[in-house]
């Protein structure tokens, strides 16, 4: 099972939530479904920039809230913000929607998967060698806190004729445990003998019941002072 599913998606509502937040009838939630998607493609291209974790969606009564988690936000708001405002332009005159976006800091870009993966994907492309990205990158998401992290690696490595796949890990990766908060990316390295694929999963340790309410709690305030 742990090798068959995205451990993210199969802990929803166990350790994590989803991304997009809001309700919707059957006349509107294809719409709904699809217009977030491309909410998403517009703020990953005018942004183009690594550091983007997530963005999460937040739909209230004429409102769309959205919040974008980063490890660089200095990048992302621009000078006196104005990235960020010509980004709700953008949104707004798409979509015909009334958009607020907050940045949200990540404090430990080093436990968060997609960052990581990212790193080792730009560093594959910039023809680093492939074992000294991962190993680098292991003792950095050790060092940050994590109980345990796994990489793979999977395609032509180093060029080579045949594919081939490669697993990293340290310390432990409880993947059937519902409970244990598992943080899981995927980012493909576009070289110049094809495409490189980068997986990476990080324990940062068990999540319980009161953790995630109290969680759920604190996401509720924000919205609200929104």
């Amino acid at each position: 099972m742990g090798q068959k599913v995205n451990p993210k998606v199969i802990r929803l509502g166990i350790t994590h939530d989803w991304d997009s937040k809001w309700y919707a009838g059957k006349k509107n939630f294809a719409q709904l479904f699809h217009q977030d998607i491309e909410i998403e493609k517009v703020i990953r291209k005018q942004l183009d920039t690594d550091g983007i974790s997530k963005i999460e969606i937040l739909r209230t009564q004429g409102k769309v809230i959205i919040n974008i988690h980063t490890s660089k936000p200095g990048v992302i708001i621009g000078r006196g913000g104005e990235i960020i405002e010509k980004l709700k332009d953008t949104l707004s005159k798409k979509f015909k929607e009334a958009f607020a976006v907050n940045i949200r800091e990540i404090k430990k870009p080093m436990l968060d998967s997609m960052i990581v993966a990212e790193s080792i994907a730009r560093q594959i492309e910039k023809r680093i060698s492939y074992r000294r990205a991962a190993k680098m990158a292991l003792e950095k998401i050790m060092e940050s806190g994590a109980i345990g992290a796994k990489i793979y690696l999977g395609g032509r490595l180093n060029g080579v004729e045949i594919s081939r796949g490669e697993f990293f890990s340290k310390g432990k990766i409880p993947l059937h445990t519902f409970r244990a908060d598992i943080d899981y990316s995927s980012v493909p390295a576009k070289t110049s003998y094809g495409k490189i694929g980068t997986k990476v999963w990080i324990y940062k340790g068990d999540v319980f019941k009161k953790d995630l309410h109290a969680k759920m709690a604190q996401q509720l305030e924000e919205v609200k002072q929104t």
